[in-house]
């Protein structure tokens, strides 16, 4: 697991609640950055299993270069 994972699942969350809040209080400009945090920790998230797989893959490889 990567720090991409525990750090983009920390901003999606805080992104859902800076929205609750922004609907609670009706502040379109709060709602708007949740949604951003939100994105953004998908994004890291979606970085994090790229890399997750490449490492995966990377390693699969060189146990078949070591195997023969």
């Amino acid at each position: 697991m990567e720090k991409e994972h525990l750090t983009g699942k920390v901003d999606e969350l805080k992104g859902k609640v800076k929205q609750g809040i922004g609907k609670a209080t009706d502040d379109p400009s709060l709602q708007g950055e949740g949604i951003l945090d939100e994105a953004k920790g998908k994004v890291k998230q979606a970085y994090g299993d790229l890399k997750d797989a490449i490492k995966h893959t990377d390693k699969e490889a060189g146990s078949e270069v070591n195997d023969k």
